[in-house]
């Protein structure tokens, strides 16, 4: 997971109020719901001792939400009377929601409640031209400085668009037409962000349109055999969205084992347990944090200073200096702000881990290290 969007919690000191909420259910039942579930937040706040214009605010953004199918969580956090991040979740939190008052927002349910959300461009390609879909992402897909590079018709309505099609011209060469659609469908991937490629049509031209695509969306690109003129409904795109999810968490814990292996020195490139990881963040090595929510680590007790590579195992081993402050926090918290403001991510193994049972990385808390 990309860490960036969390970058506007580590601008201000805390503490923080960190609140799930529950936003599944029939829309009939929204208000009392959702007032409940503002009274309770409110009152755990309160209770861990929140200021009363930060509960306001808290309770206010829960009254204003709505209950459906999407998304069926939200993640608030606030501080000083004010709401500084409000998440989407595409779970819905355990037990209904959870509020608490810290010195750090707890974003580590994050990696699980919203989890790995491929964007993903379905292309259906033939020999006249190509008809492109966005599924998944958050964010509207805007036309960019691509459109003018291709003979595109874009559709769509309000903030965004959510299809292209390009026709091509039939006296061009069926190579020369491939190369083209291969150029659009890498350029849209940039400006969509896509993670997930899929290319619908006969094998011939997937496999042609495929070449031609830049090296860089090798792994990348997925193909569907579902047949000209067909349209691949949200349960095959959701499938093959989980399977890329798979693959690179699959991938990530295979460069994680060998990478905590030692070389002819006695190096590693990744380190497990709390002491190790604290090291790693304080020299700015963490490239990226694997985080089981179910082991142990994560909920150990670490203490932090003001800035994010100010973290200890202990308040004495913390930077010594006139008027220093410390406060303990969540281990993965702790980590996850080194993290994120050292531009590193953050991985959930559940897609993988929880299905084979392993302990990965063991205690919970692991990361690969950037090279010295």
């Amino acid at each position: 997971m990309d860490l960036a969007f969390l970058h506007p919690l580590y601008e201000h000191p805390g503490p923080w109020a960190s609140v799930y909420v529950d936003t599944s259910g029939r829309p009939q039942d929204t208000p009392r719901r959702l007032h409940l579930a503002a009274l309770a937040a409110v009152r755990e706040l309160s209770a861990q001792g929140a200021d009363r214009a930060t509960c306001w605010a808290v309770e206010d953004a829960i009254e204003e939400m709505r209950l459906g199918p999407e998304p069926p969580g939200c993640a608030l956090f606030a501080r000083d009377g004010g709401i500084a991040l409000d998440a989407r979740l595409t779970r819905p939190p355990r037990d209904g929601g959870t509020a608490a008052w810290a010195a750090l927002p707890r974003v580590a349910p994050l990696l699980d409640l919203t989890g790995e959300d491929p964007v993903v461009i379905v292309a259906y390609v033939d020999r006249r031209g190509a008809d492109f879909e966005l599924r998944g992402g958050p964010a509207p897909w805007r036309p960019g400085p691509a459109a003018a590079r291709c003979p595109a018709l874009f559709r769509g309505s309000g903030a965004g668009w959510s299809e292209r099609q390009f026709q091509l011209k039939v006296e061009n060469t069926w190579e020369h037409n491939a190369a083209e659609i291969a150029d659009a469908l890498s350029v849209s991937q940039e400006e969509a962000g896509a993670d997930l490629l899929v290319l619908v049509g006969d094998a011939r031209t997937r496999r042609e349109v495929g070449e031609r695509l830049p090296r860089r969306l090798a792994g990348r690109v997925v193909e569907s055999s579902h047949g000209v003129g067909g349209r691949l409904s949200d349960d095959e795109v959701e499938q093959m969205r989980a399977a890329h999810v798979r693959r690179r968490v699959a991938a990530e814990l295979d460069r994680f084992r060998a990478a905590r292996t030692p070389d002819a020195d006695g190096r590693t490139g990744a380190v497990e347990g709390v002491p190790a990881l604290v090291r790693a963040a304080r020299d700015h090595r963490l490239e990226e944090l694997l985080i089981r929510p179910d082991g142990p680590d994560p909920h150990r007790e670490v203490w932090i200073g003001e800035a994010p590579d100010e973290l200890a195992v202990r308040p004495a081993e913390l930077p010594a200096r006139d008027g220093r402050r410390s406060w303990p926090a969540h281990a993965d918290d702790a980590l996850i702000r080194s993290a994120a403001t050292t531009d590193a991510t953050a991985l959930s193994p559940a897609p993988v881990s929880a299905a084979a049972d392993e302990d990965v990385p063991l205690g919970g808390l692991g990361a690969l290290l950037r090279d010295t």
